[in-house]
């Protein structure tokens, strides 16, 4: 793909989630000045407390990352994760950039390449995971809510949760027992040796820090949905706790939908429509999911400039320090 065609369709993918985003509040039959008022009625202690859920969430999240690269400080790890996430939000496929970026940041703090790659290939795993794991937690919550319309489509849905949490169970198996991933390999091939191969080069950060990374990610994932909570309550939405697990899973998988950056537009119209379904009135449910998407979304672009900044100033001081001569003053 040639530059000029990267620039061409990272500008539609912008373009497009801008669209959606601007016509979301007409999706569930509100408009902007009724979003603006109830997001008006934000008190500072309501924001502060928002702001306070949504950075312990990013500093839950290192520890997945000091996990999967050791050496790394919780601090790095803070940067690395808002750099990363600033970049895949701003452009279409930006994983491959997000990952291009960890290379160059944590290069920069001396880690190793080799390093590098098996921790990329460690919290991309883990990540994967979680998302696997969503919906079913989604579904768990609906049966839990008696939110599915008959028994027919709530054995469905529990049959299609169980199927997931069963390939979650199995890949983390595989991960850690080889004989596990020979014995996916008899059953397929291919997929074996993707493993495999994983499990190789994988399997020192998965033995040691398996419980650290889970751990990490299930305090992320808890955080954000806090988060999510917190949005409505302080919008005055009465939405009960099933139905905000099944409101988070539907929003976390839809972020990874590639056709805009971070799923945007996508995403945000999808939870607004999702909470009006369960009684919560138009004007808060889309003022929610606004303040929501502020803060998984927005904010976090420039919280990634701020730490891209704070990293290439730093790199440039160390360079300059390390090039200028030591000079011994002759009396």
């Amino acid at each position: 793909m040639s530059g000029r065609t990267r620039i061409v369709l990272s500008a539609a993918s912008l373009l497009g989630a801008a669209a959606l985003l601007i016509a979301l509040p007409y999706v569930v039959g509100v408009n902007w000045r009724q979003i603006g008022i109830e997001i008006g009625h934000l008190g500072t202690v309501e924001i502060f407390l928002l702001t306070l859920l949504w950075a312990a969430g990013l500093w839950a999240y290192t520890f997945v990352l000091t996990t999967s690269l050791p050496g790394l400080t919780h601090v790095h790890a803070f940067m690395l994760n808002a750099v990363g996430s600033a970049v895949s939000n701003l452009l279409p496929f930006g994983g491959a950039a997000g990952v291009a970026v960890t290379f160059a940041m944590a290069r920069g703090w001396g880690h190793r390449n080799a390093a590098i790659t098996v921790s990329t290939l460690v919290t991309g795993v883990w990540n994967v995971l979680s998302r696997l794991s969503l919906p079913a937690v989604g579904v768990a919550a609906l049966l839990i809510a008696g939110e599915l319309p008959d028994r027919r489509t709530a054995v469905t849905a529990s049959f299609a949760a169980a199927a997931l949490l069963g390939v979650v169970v199995l890949l983390a198996f595989v991960l850690r027992s080889e004989a596990a991933a020979r014995a996916v390999e008899g059953w397929t091939p291919r997929a074996g040796r993707l493993l495999l191969a994983l499990r190789h080069r994988t399997v020192g950060v998965v033995r040691a820090g398996w419980k650290g990374l889970t751990l990490g990610m299930v305090a992320y994932l808890l955080s954000q949905a806090l988060l999510l909570e917190g949005c409505l309550v302080a919008v005055g939405a009465d939405v009960g706790p099933a139905e905000v697990v099944a409101v988070f899973a539907v929003n976390r998988m839809l972020t990874t939908a590639v056709i805009t950056p971070g799923g945007a537009g996508i995403s945000e119209t999808s939870t607004a429509a999702l909470l009006v379904h369960f009684a919560v009135p138009a004007a808060p449910a889309a003022a929610a999911t606004i303040l929501y998407s502020f803060y998984t979304y927005a904010i976090e672009m420039p919280t990634g400039g701020a730490a891209w900044a704070a990293w290439t100033l730093r790199r440039r001081r160390k360079n300059i320090t390390s090039s200028t001569p030591n000079r011994t003053l002759v009396k």
